[in-house]
């Protein structure tokens, strides 16, 4: 219908015919008619935030969607997922078919749990990977965030504490001063690290757990939940109980 008003326009266009246009035009707004559809906007708002996607559509990527919805610097565009089970999460989409779409230039965070998962996405396509860090968490000015990092709610990071890119410092995480975490390190909830503690890259501190300081963790370590790790602990290994004793050693 659209195509054919322009084409007639374009035959019959003269002076007299653009006055009319005006004429009709200033009535329809004068009267607010065909201006909007009803109880909504007829184009969507004007927004000054840059547009992100997420890559994951599982359970870990509905706490960062809270994250950036109370952060408000950033318009959730879609999400994606090579096998979603869902067509939207808490209000956005999520796609599957988008291997033809150039991420270069956009900004993207990869939400997912899993270590492992994350960097094998993470160093399988371009993007431009934010970090995500939730207003009532605390982080030090002194702090250094790397590309892609999630910090949740009420989660504390502090003075000249280092994190890698990747990482999840998850909901009321304590990440102390001068601690040191390599690319993809999780920190679950209400686990806690103390002073100058070191974290290899891959490796996960368990829900509630509890590391004191001046300790040295691996790579590619799982610290299981609730566990006291008072001493320093190798590359691969699984550690649990209180005190925390290495059960078994993961493949590298």
């Amino acid at each position: 219908k659209k195509f054919e008003l322009d084409v007639f326009y374009v035959h019959n266009i003269s002076f007299v015919f653009d006055m009319k246009i005006l004429f009709l035009t200033v009535k329809k707004v004068i009267q607010s008619e065909g201006i909007s559809a009803e109880n909504d906007a007829t184009i969507e708002p004007f927004s000054l935030k840059k547009e992100v996607y997420l890559y994951g559509a599982g359970g870990h990527c509905k706490v960062v969607i809270d994250t950036l919805l109370c952060e408000k610097k950033f318009q959730i565009e879609q999400i994606i997922d090579d096998a979603p089970i869902d067509t939207t999460i808490l209000g956005v989409s999520v796609i599957k078919d988008f291997k033809t779409v150039d991420f270069s230039a956009k900004n993207c965070i990869i939400t997912i749990g899993n270590n492992q998962i994350r960097k094998k996405i993470a160093h399988s396509f371009k993007a431009n990977f934010i970090m995500t860090i939730h207003p009532n968490a605390i982080v030090s000015k002194f702090a250094k965030i790397g590309n892609g990092t999630q910090i949740m709610a009420a989660a504390v990071v502090n003075s000249e504490a280092f994190i890698g890119a990747h990482c999840i410092i998850n909901t009321g995480a304590i990440v102390e001063h001068d601690c040191v975490l390599g690319d993809y390190v999780h920190i679950s909830p209400n686990a806690t690290l103390g002073g100058n503690v070191t974290v290899g890259e891959l490796s996960q501190v368990g829900i509630g757990a509890t590391i004191i300081q001046n300790i040295t963790i691996g790579k590619n370590v799982m610290i299981g939940a609730g566990a006291v790790i008072i001493e320093d602990i190798p590359d691969n290994a699984v550690v649990v109980g209180v005190p925390g004793k290495i059960v078994k050693y993961k493949e590298a």
